[in-house]
């Protein structure tokens, strides 16, 4: 899942992103209405989470403006006002959820865990296929029964390819999704988690169920 922070309070952003990233998402942050909205409109964000008293545009502005963009991004936006008149401005401009400052770590984290919920057919965080089962708010993964360990980013791709099993994802989607914009890698890191999750998921099981589509990307499916 890649999110976006949108926070002018620099120690704030550099926290949330911090703990985010130990979730397994991938985080991109900025500081100001002006990047958050360069960020926003050529990415797909799974979630923004918007700061409101920013420079260069506030927060409920940028809202309104991706709205009549066509981007349908759930909004998270932060404020330290809890004024009435204030959230639904907010609401009404576009955003998904309110959260008010100073706020519990947990708390925010259980509400993005909801607005991810919302954009998919599926309302909860467990996702099966075959005896493969990933539990997005435990973060774990078993399959028939055995606990699987994976890296953060392994379970990054896992989570992405499962949350869209049966779709053939390309490689320039699953970057997109997985993968921030500050991530300095080879150009075969793909192959590279792939294959490790291969062995992690499929060897030594019957059945295969990461899938290589040629020349079109990958696919996490249960096949005859």
């Amino acid at each position: 899942m890649r999110l976006l922070i949108a926070e002018d309070d620099r120690t704030t952003a550099e926290t949330l992103a911090k703990r985010l990233r130990e979730e397994h998402y991938a985080v991109d942050v900025c500081h100001d209405g002006l990047e958050a909205w360069e960020y926003a409109s050529v990415t797909p964000y799974d979630v923004a989470v918007l700061d409101i008293m920013m420079p260069g545009m506030d927060g409920i502005a940028l809202v309104e403006k991706m709205r009549r963009a066509g981007i349908h991004t759930p909004v998270l936006l932060l404020t330290a006002r809890d004024a009435i008149s204030d959230r639904v401005q907010g609401l009404n401009a576009g955003a998904d959820d309110y959260l008010v400052k100073p706020f519990a770590y947990e708390e925010l984290s259980a509400r993005l865990r909801v607005l991810t919920r919302r954009g998919s057919v599926q309302r909860t965080n467990r996702f099966e296929l075959c005896d493969l089962v990933v539990d997005a708010d435990a973060h774990s993964v078993t399959r028939g029964g055995e606990v699987i360990t994976l890296t953060s980013r392994e379970y990054s791709l896992l989570e992405y390819l499962i949350r869209n099993q049966g779709h053939v994802l390309s490689r320039s989607q699953i970057i997109e999704h997985v993968w921030s914009y500050d991530y300095e890698g080879a150009s075969n890191m793909i192959d590279v988690y792939i294959r490790n999750l291969r062995k992690k998921v499929d060897e030594g099981r019957g059945k295969k169920l990461i899938h290589t589509v040629r020349y079109a990307g990958y696919v996490l499916r249960e096949e005859p």
